[in-house]
């Protein structure tokens, strides 16, 4: 194997250069793509399919209830990821470790919707075991696909953490022919079963390379200098979590991504009982949002290099905005076409935030911390599901759907404008920013 190099930029970043991909691991990196991909694919079905399960358990639990795990469970799942991001950092995690662990637990969580007969049954092992689980899985999987595509980023990230979002639509559509109450043990342990064998398979042949790792075929000097004359600009330095978060736009970032996560959860939770009775109809509803949501993650790369990221954000967001409006139209107005459309439109706004938050922060404040600072401000998402999913769903019970869409709307057009007002740190404002 060749002798590794390392090498500097203008930025300061560091590359280590001279070693392929398979002199490392004795195969292409894109093994490591699929087997990130396929681990997500399943470990989702948690968040995206729990709309499917809802009109279920809410026959033995009040709604509120019922919501409050999704809501734990987004707390526990995005709580993860700057725990796991620092351990793996300091090299005390390894992403097999972590997404075998976390397959595990995934497949817990998916087995206490079957049996689970109390809401602290359900909320220990759904929502805390569960979510650890999910959350183990998302953060192994996105920081490996980083480090082995250092040159391209957010185009690979968007394919495993579009996995994470249209994975459950088998899950949604099997769950609206044939679950119900009889049905609702077998068929989610069957889906348990399928979960825990597909993320352990997976996550068993993850291996990162090496700290600073460079893909021979790119030439690392000649890249930054062409980035430099993009809109997606490198950082100005590198930055570390409690640095990033000082430096005028992680708390506006943070904040953004708390309250586009809180829309996206706010429509994932409700949209199965506010689409009607019919849970078919239901299914097909939520399949949409989270098909839409998916492939959203996987184009939105694409179009960020062209337009930037931090507007190809806002836009997301501005879209994810104007669909709760939609949906609540076609809800109160009884028109399946506009309440499938609505959801197209939600997932393809706020459920892009993810994809283009893992770019933005590499772009914002360096590689270095990248994956650290990723988690920090990932984290958010805990706060969005406690207000789109438990406040929310006070404000349903209490004053009705209408009151709740129209909120969902406002907070998702606040949480666009914040991402309008963010300027790359140690960039003046009188410069155009893309």
């Amino acid at each position: 194997m060749p002798e590794p190099q390392e090498m500097r930029d203008v930025y300061g970043r560091r590359y280590r250069v001279g070693e392929t991909d398979r002199d490392l691991v004795g195969r292409s990196r894109n093994w490591v793509l699929w087997s990130a991909w396929a681990a997500m694919l399943a470990a989702g079905v948690q968040q995206y399919g729990f709309g499917a399960v809802v009109p279920v358990l809410v026959e033995t639990h009040r709604l509120t209830d019922v919501v409050w795990a999704l809501a734990l469970w987004t707390v526990c799942q995005a709580a993860t990821a700057f725990p796991a991001a620092r351990l793996r950092d300091r090299g005390r995690l390894s992403p097999a470790f972590a997404v075998v662990t976390g397959g595990v637990l995934c497949g817990t969580g998916l087995a206490t919707l079957a049996h689970a007969t109390s809401l602290p049954v359900l909320y220990l092992g759904y929502s805390l075991l569960g979510g650890v689980g999910a959350g183990l899985v998302y953060a192994a999987c996105v920081g490996t696909v980083v480090r082995w595509f250092p040159e391209r980023v957010t185009s690979k990230v968007g394919i495993v953490s579009g996995a994470f979002a249209y994975g459950c639509v088998p899950f949604v559509l099997a769950a609206g022919f044939v679950l119900d109450t009889g049905s609702r043990i077998p068929f989610l342990d069957i889906a348990a079963l399928v979960v825990l064998v597909l993320i352990v398979a997976a996550g068993v042949t993850l291996k990162d390379p090496p700290r600073h790792w460079w893909p021979a075929h790119v030439e690392p000097r000649a890249w930054a200098l062409d980035k430099a004359r993009r809109r997606n600009q490198s950082a100005v330095r590198q930055y570390l979590p409690a640095e990033a978060l000082r430096s005028g736009a992680g708390a506006p970032m943070f904040l953004a991504v708390a309250l586009a996560a809180a829309v996206s959860l706010f429509d994932l939770a409700f949209l199965a009982t506010f689409s009607g009775t019919d849970p078919l109809w239901a299914a097909v509803a939520l399949s949409a949002l989270a098909a839409c949501t998916g492939g959203g993650r996987v184009l939105v790369g694409r179009v960020s290099d062209h337009l930037g990221r931090r507007r190809t954000w806002y836009l997301s967001l501005l879209t994810g905005s104007a669909a709760q409006f939609v949906l609540l139209w076609g809800g109160t107005h009884d028109s399946p076409a506009a309440l499938l459309w609505g959801a197209c439109l939600a997932g393809l706004g706020t459920g892009c935030c993810y994809t283009l938050l893992v770019a933005l922060v590499r772009e914002f404040f360096g590689e270095e911390s990248g994956l650290q600072n990723f988690g920090l401000l990932y984290s958010a998402k805990a706060l969005g599901g406690v207000l789109g999913i438990g406040v929310a769903g006070a404000v349903v019970t209490s004053h009705g759907y209408p009151v709740a869409f129209v909120a969902a709307g406002l907070v998702g057009l606040i949480g666009a404008l914040l991402t309008r007002a963010l300027v790359q740190p140690g960039r003046s404002r009188l410069l155009p920013t893309p």
